[in-house]
């Protein structure tokens, strides 16, 4: 039996050991926390689990809470030009079936991953790990992969600046709260996502606390920008104050909503900096033995976008499908390097459509995008495929990144509404 190690008790890491153990793999998980001790720290920024992430989590047993959180079957996406006069949204379907997006307090989903991870038979130690311990580690086990890239760990991986080298630092506030006012006539359950030229960009969208039933509210903008806000890191109910503030001059529509806003009980708000990048995946230890990054550790995408859990689970499915492939060969630096080759052929759709939806405002867009824009607000199909490729990023390639197959597209719709 092949005995694989995983570094970090994340999204993907934990996703990936249940898989493996699914297949019959010694699979032991090193964190530098206990469950419960994640299940009561302080939150982390949210993110979205789409309804291909959501199956592949129900195959392995794994969707613990779609029966209590709210379904997200509709997102809400607000254009907010220089000229708000000029502004726009679009509403479209989570799903081209009866799929939808759920969005669960990661303390919640990781706290239970773990544990169940240990009741189904997968070992746990609770230390945390450095380099030099991998460096023992890795003559116990027969892979090692890496799921946490913050401190010395994440030292190990370069960037790699050949796959994408556009870093932009962002400052991002994010709180959990109570007692919003729905839209009139919407459901409460819809998400909202607001992309403005002048003051970056916000979400609000239903989610899973620790206490129950919830929203997320998260603005990235900029470091430096005019929603940057954060830098002598005020208080919870400070954070929220100013949130609200910053809603009312720049989006007025969110702060409707949100102006009585209370935040969830416990630990609540988070205030956090963010480079995206990608890494080399493969790290070498000091004794020359390697170790393979996954996920956030090598490919960290804006956050505005909500594709990090997405990115992670495909990246989990991938890694997995690569080790059962390989059979019993050794995992050498081939091997490592294709696996995550295999995977970045999602992971660089993704990418790609995470720097555009958070740079659109960046310099001069093409005439065709502001055609499109303005077909995905007046055409359903339209609004129903621009949301439906956050599950699938690669179909913006087909219809929306191409000049020619824009205007194609554009056409034919219109065609068919006979217009």
């Amino acid at each position: 039996m092949r005995k694989i190690l995983i570094v970090g008790a994340g999204h993907a890491g934990l996703h990936l050991a249940h898989g493996l153990l699914s297949h019959g793999y010694d699979v032991t998980v090193i964190t530098g926390q206990s469950s419960q001790e994640i299940r009561t720290g302080k939150p982390s920024i949210s993110q979205w689990t789409f309804p291909t992430a959501l199956e592949h989590e129900r195959a392995l047993d794994l969707d613990f809470w779609s029966a209590l959180s709210p379904q997200v079957r509709e997102q809400k996406l607000f254009f907010v030009p220089q000229d708000r006069e000029h502004q726009s949204h679009l509403v479209g379907n989570a799903s081209a079936g009866n799929g939808y997006i759920v969005s669960v307090d990661r303390r919640v989903k990781m706290a239970d991953w773990l544990e169940s991870f240990e009741d189904r038979g997968g070992k746990v130690v609770i230390h945390g790990v450095t380099v030099t311990d991998l460096d023992y580690f890795s003559r116990m086990f027969d892979l090692i992969i890496v799921a946490v890239g913050h401190g010395e760990l994440g030292q190990l991986f370069d960037y790699d600046t050949s796959r994408f080298s556009g870093t932009r630092p962002r400052a991002l506030a994010q709180a959990y709260v109570y007692d919003l006012w729905p839209d009139p006539g919407e459901s409460e359950n819809i998400g909202w996502a607001a992309a403005t030229e002048e003051a970056g960009n916000i979400l609000l969208f239903p989610c899973l606390t620790q206490e129950g039933p919830a929203h997320n509210l998260l603005i990235v903008d900029k470091k430096g920008g005019p929603m940057d806000a954060w830098p002598d890191r005020p208080g919870p109910e400070e954070q929220l104050r100013r949130m609200k503030d910053l809603m009312r001059k720049h989006l007025p529509e969110f702060f409707e909503r949100t102006k009585d806003a209370v935040l969830v009980d416990g630990p609540s708000t988070r205030i956090e900096d963010l480079t995206p990048q990608v890494r080399n995946p493969v790290g070498r230890l000091p004794s020359g033995g390697l170790v393979l990054g996954m996920a956030d550790v090598v490919v960290t995408m804006d956050p505005f976008v909500g594709q990090s859990w997405n990115n992670s689970t495909r990246c989990a499915e991938s890694y997995l499908q690569s080790i059962r492939d390989h059979g019993d060969k050794a995992f050498d630096e081939s091997f490592l390097v294709n696996a995550f080759d295999r995977f970045w052929e999602f992971g660089h759709h993704n990418q790609e459509w995470a720097e555009f939806a958070s740079t659109m405002w960046d310099g001069d867009n093409p005439e065709f995008l502001g055609h499109m824009m303005m077909a995905a607000t007046q055409y359903r199909e339209i609004a129903d495929r621009w949301i439906q490729g956050w599950d699938d990023p690669s179909d913006y390639q087909n219809w929306m990144f191409d000049q020619g197959e824009a205007l194609k597209y554009i056409a034919e719709v219109k065609a068919r509404h006979g217009d």
